[in-house]
């Protein structure tokens, strides 16, 4: 039986990268960059005014002056316009260009503005700048142009789409989004507006694994399949060829009406192992179809699947996202009490997370009836990883842990 480091490993060894496309700036929420973007300008493009105020030349300050006449006023947007008194000011708003003549600015609340009887404006220094520079955000002071801003294998948030849209990268080029084709099997599964009779349950864990796969910015389909080898044979090679990822859900552990692992080596599908050193999870199957389509046929009970779509497809379906496929990074979390698991094999352990006030996460234990405890998910954020080398883990032992909740 593999250990789960093992199988992670071989699961990553199939990850090839998605072939790139190119969509507006707009719809490139979630999607990963598959080209640099850099500075088209400098950050910013001028000196620019930091503090409502007035502008002025602090050579003027440093040797005592502290009354100016304001000469004009200028505003954001405006082409700025030479100061033509050196001992003269100009008022000046925030995100304007600083005018030529001028190297410092004081704020409104560190001056008294006032005007004389023919209409002249004066400013009065109540707390004088003390260098030049004071309240300017120098030109090229956050990036120079042609750095790069985003590089490619970024994944586009709400920031990265804010700084394409300033440095006028209209469309970006952007890993395709994975193809996942969602499978559940299993003749006691009914559809969901369906009322099930006594021995039978709604289908859940599909569409819980479509959303997961939307969520990792791919695209998923369900389908069902009864526990009928015939119908794994006939309907399973479509899929194969038109999907990046099959995702099963039942049918892979050793029981009777267990078909799955079977088909799928019957229909070309090269096994690459079947059972993982963990709980839950441990019948855990994968393998790979000659023309490049990987499936994942996860246990049927939905904790289960939850736990290895986590722990293995999503990190694989980032994976291929990258310009060059990698493991996402680990996250870490500190246990808040003892645990105790006694079999020698990986531990997938559902916590739910608390971030404490001095910059920890703790991981709670939440109570789970079994693999089959579907509700068990509900209050969890994640699951702790818990190592084969040991049975007893006290409280503030640091562990790898997987988040499915933000």
């Amino acid at each position: 039986m593999l250990s789960v480091e093992e199988a992670t490993r071989r699961v990553l060894a199939t990850a090839r990268p998605l072939p790139p496309e190119t969509v507006p700036f707009t719809a490139a929420l979630g999607r990963v960059l598959r080209q640099d973007i850099t500075a088209d300008r400098d950050f910013p493009p001028f000196n620019r005014v930091a503090m409502d105020g007035i502008a002025l030349a602090y050579s003027a300050v440093a040797n005592g002056q502290t009354r100016f006449v304001i000469e004009k006023t200028q505003f954001a947007g405006q082409p700025p316009v030479p100061l033509s008194d050196p001992a003269a000011a100009i008022e000046i708003m925030t995100g304007a260009a600083l005018p030529p003549g001028t190297d410092a600015v004081v704020r409104y609340e560190d001056i008294l503005i006032e005007e004389d009887g023919s209409g002249n404006r004066f400013a009065t220094l109540q707390v004088p700048p003390t260098a030049s520079g004071h309240n300017v955000h120098r030109q090229a002071s956050d990036r120079q142009q042609g750095d790069v801003l985003l590089p490619a294998g970024t994944l586009l948030g709400p920031a990265e789409v804010a700084v394409a849209a300033t440095v006028g990268a209209v469309d970006l080029l952007v890993a395709r989004r994975p193809k996942v084709a969602v499978v559940s099997t299993g003749d006691e599964l009914v559809d969901i507006g369906e009322q099930p009779l006594p021995h039978q349950i709604r289908r859940s864990n599909s569409y819980m694994l479509a959303a997961a796969v939307q969520q990792a910015g791919g695209t998923a389909e369900a389908f069902h399949f009864n526990d009928d080898p015939e119908a794994l044979r006939t309907g399973l090679p479509s899929l194969l060829r038109d999907y990046d990822a099959v995702l099963l859900s039942g049918g892979v552990s050793k029981g009777k009406a267990d078909f799955l692992p079977a088909s799928l080596q019957e229909i070309g599908v090269e096994q690459i192992f079947h059972e993982v050193q963990q709980r839950p999870g441990k019948p855990f199957w994968f393998g790979q179809h000659p023309d490049g389509a990987v499936v994942f046929a996860l246990p049927g009970n939905p904790v289960s699947t939850f736990v290895n779509y986590y722990r293995y497809a999503q990190p694989w379906l980032r994976a291929i996202q990258l310009p060059a496929p990698s493991f996402v990074p680990m996250a870490y979390a500190m246990l808040a009490t003892d645990v105790t698991f006694r079999p020698k094999i990986v531990h997938f352990l559902l916590v739910s997370l608390e971030s404490t006030s001095d910059g920890r996460v703790l991981a709670h234990p939440e109570r789970a009836h079994g693999s089959g405890d579907l509700a068990s998910l509900l209050p969890s954020d994640g699951f702790l990883e818990l190592p084969a080398e040991q049975d007893f883990f006290p409280a503030g032992t640091v562990l790898p842990v997987w988040r499915f909740r933000a």
